[in-house]
């Protein structure tokens, strides 16, 4: 029996400087000197590149760097997802309006006007289950098939590129974009260090930077964003041929988007503003819709493009190869339970059918593990396709048993294959019989930690889509980027974003410097070349500045891309007792017509009643909204109305705010007189067209209301605003 000893006795004994367990567990403060390793101590060569077979080859499982990495990253926050955490979700069907089967077996693909039963869920991507809808954020836009074979998951998002190229970076980027773990500030927000000194330490990122700083971050609905893929995916068709394929899909309403100002007031007034939004519009039978399209590339041309197809920092520009619409998706049922439905669901890449297959993107590959791997841990076992809103509608049949939470009771006295007990069943499939076989892709390659030199541009494309939005959304970028930046404590971070920047586009850096008050950095060389690992060759890797013409793609730019219309569109009426019924009554039956809604807006909640008696119900009352919850403005008129009105400064406040915003704004002609003693003036005074006053007969001012409204905002505004302050 060892001899017991007492902590005197051990501590005496521990007098010589030797570590101790308790020691080499408490990191040094500044980290000086430190070797990264695994957690099992082994000192790591390479943290930048996943083992593949070949550097355009698929990863491997013996990658056991990659899988600790992952999996201790999958586990580190529960119940709560780690990405993806606030999100809303709904049901509804994929429509196909043509064949597929030239390219795909795939059986939901094969005949036009077959139905599809989906459930969307859309999310922010950084912040907590209680973050705001409004935050600056790529929006996750997945969506789970229940085909006749098997369920498919299209887990994607609103940017159709990504920060990486490697999976093995993922923790890494979301390590530096959560929260900084010191203090647990700031949420759901991109705008600090940690974020930017992954980013300028990351080259690749260099074209999503461009995405997430644009319009397309802060979306006025999830009804109005597009959805993409992000990677390139294979359909394999019946005679087992290959076609590469991106999946796009594009709202029926057109994209729209809030300003940065009016994202961070609409935080404050409703921060589940989107989530709101898309329950009401289902609710009301205003059912969402996007064309769903896919670019097919035939496996001969994988390599025709100055970029690589397996690189998920890039994309196909719509120019070389345009969208194929295949069909629509409409949702059009709210979920019963929103813990039981939009909680629960578990998507992942990896769910596909017969005919549609992976490629070797290096991204893709380790989403591949990463995702079972989550909802191990947050769905609490290996049942969680038994929940009823993760259930194939196809019958299963397989030899898995037991675990947490199993629902399934199977019969018989077999759970193993072959088997003569149970007739072989149940058995392996035919691939004419639905059952999925991978594509018979040759591979014959070293065992390697590398990465591609075809993945080396990092500069074009992100000069492509900077040259390819309008002037206003060009400024709105610069913006975005000065109030990032500007958010960062350390200088050394600042400099080194604006040298990237300066190798996308001279003109993109110098604004943002001087919008921060410094210089744009001549040269980095310190840094550029710390994301290759270490045994990259600095030669090969480098990158390298753009200086050719930049592609125009209008297909990038939200405002070039607009759809005029009103469809759903919020009118804020804003009346008082005495209000004049006759004009209130044109307008609310215009914005009907042409598929808006208007809300009446009063000093107080109840009844209002008109010049002609008329009681009308108060939607909301001016104490409890704000202007940035509603598309255009229109101010009632009526002698009393226009006298209670004038003399409450919360109007003012809401009008100026809805003119700042570059909204539709109409009045009565009663109402022309306060709005003329507002801020309103400077675009009355400038003929500012989507400002309507003195526009005739309650009809005509209507029409031009309407007019002005389905163009959506005057984004010439801003210039008008940014001279007058």
């Amino acid at each position: 029996m060892a001899k017991r000893t007492s902590a005197r006795a051990t501590k005496n004994n521990n007098r010589d400087d030797s570590p101790k367990v308790a020691d080499l567990q408490m990191e040094t403060e500044d980290g000086t000197g430190q070797l990264l390793t695994s957690n099992q101590g082994v000192p790591v060569n390479d943290d930048h590149n996943s083992l593949k077979a070949g550097d355009r080859g698929p990863s491997l499982l013996e990658d056991f760097l990659l899988r600790e990495k992952i999996t201790h990253f999958d586990h580190e926050r529960i119940p709560e997802r780690v990405v993806h955490a606030r999100g809303s979700g709904a049901h509804g069907y994929f429509e196909l309006d043509r064949s597929l089967a030239k390219f795909t077996r795939a059986a939901f693909l094969q005949e036009a006007g077959s139905r599809t039963p989906v459930f969307v869920r859309f999310s922010t991507v950084a912040g907590s289950r209680g973050s705001t809808d409004l935050a600056r954020d790529v929006r996750g836009f997945a969506i789970k098939f229940y085909t006749q074979e098997g369920n498919f998951d299209l887990v994607g998002n609103n940017m159709p590129v990504f920060f990486i190229q490697d999976a093995i970076k993922f923790p890494d980027l979301i390590h530096a974009v959560k929260p900084e773990p010191h203090n647990e500030i700031p949420q759901a927000a991109s705008a600090h260090d940690t974020f930017w000194d992954f980013i300028s330490l990351t080259p690749e990122s260099a074209h999503m930077i461009m995405w997430l700083m644009s319009d397309r971050a802060i979306p006025r609905s999830l009804r109005m964003i597009e959805g993409f893929g992000v990677h390139t995916f294979r359909f394999v068709n019946a005679k087992g041929e290959s076609t590469f394929l991106k999946w796009h899909l594009k709202p029926a309403l057109g994209m729209k988007s809030v300003l940065w100002d009016e994202a961070q007031r609409i935080s404050g007034c409703d921060p589940d503003f989107h989530r709101r939004d898309l329950w009401e519009a289902i609710d009301s039978g205003n059912f969402p819709e996007w064309e769903v399209g896919v670019q097919l590339i035939p496996e001969a041309d994988e390599h025709k493009f100055d970029f690589d197809l397996l690189d998920p920092t890039k994309i196909v520009p719509e120019e070389l190869v345009p969208v194929t619409p295949i069909g629509k998706l409409v949702l059009d049922r709210n979920p019963y339970n929103f813990f039981a439905e939009v909680e629960q669901v578990a998507f992942h890449t990896g769910h596909v059918v017969s005919g549609i297959d992976f490629t070797n993107d290096p991204l893709l590959q380790g989403r591949l593990f990463s995702y079972t791997d989550t909802q191990l841990i947050r769905l609490g076992g290996p049942n969680f396709h038994e929940i009823p809103i993760n259930r194939p509608i196809s019958p299963l049949h397989n030899n898995q048993r037991d675990g947490f939470m199993r629902q399934m009771i199977n019969r018989g006295v077999t759970s193993y294959d072959p088997n003569t007990l149970a007739a072989g069943n149940p058995r392996q499939a035919k691939i004419a019989e639905g059952g999925f076989a991978s594509y018979q892709e040759r591979i014959g390659a070293a065992k390697i930690r590398a990465r591609s030199p075809s993945f080396n541009d990092h500069f074009s494309q992100a000069a492509m889509f900077f040259h390819s939005q309008t002037t206003v959304e060009q400024r709105h970028m610069i913006n975005a980027l000065r109030f990032e930046l500007g958010k960062c404590a350390h200088q050394s971070v600042r400099e080194r974003v604006l040298y990237l920047l300066s190798q996308i586009d001279d003109g993109l850096a110098a604004a943002v410097a001087e919008g921060l008050g410094i210089k744009v950095p001549k040269r980095l060389d310190d840094h550029l070349n710390q994301n290759y690992g270490a045994n990259a060759d600095p030669k090969s890797v480098q990158p390298k500045k753009f200086t050719g013409k930049p592609i125009d793609s209008p297909a990038l730019s939200i405002h070039r891309m607009v759809k005029p219309g009103m469809q759903t569109a919020k009118i804020a009426i804003l009346l008082a007792d005495g209000f004049d019924e006759a004009g209130v009554k044109a307008i609310s039956q215009a914005v009907s017509a042409a598929g808006g809604l208007a809300k009446i807006i009063a000093p107080h909640g109840g009844t209002v009643a008109g010049d002609k008696g008329t009681e009308m119900a108060v939607d909301f009352s001016l104490p409890t909204v704000c202007s940035v919850l509603f598309d255009a403005v229109y101010v009632a008129g009526g002698e009393k109305c226009v006298r209670t009105i004038e003399s409450n400064p919360r109007v003012q406040e809401f009008i100026e705010e809805a003119h700042k915003h570059c909204k539709a704004i109409a009045a009565d002609d009663a109402a022309h007189e306060f709005l003329k003693s507002t801020r309103v003036r400077l675009s009355i005074e400038a003929g500012d067209p989507a400002v309507i006053v003195e526009a005739g007969s309650p009809k005509q001012v209507a029409n031009a209301f309407i007019d002005a409204i389905s163009k959506y905002r005057n984004w010439k505004r801003e210039e008008l605003t940014l001279t007058h302050g």
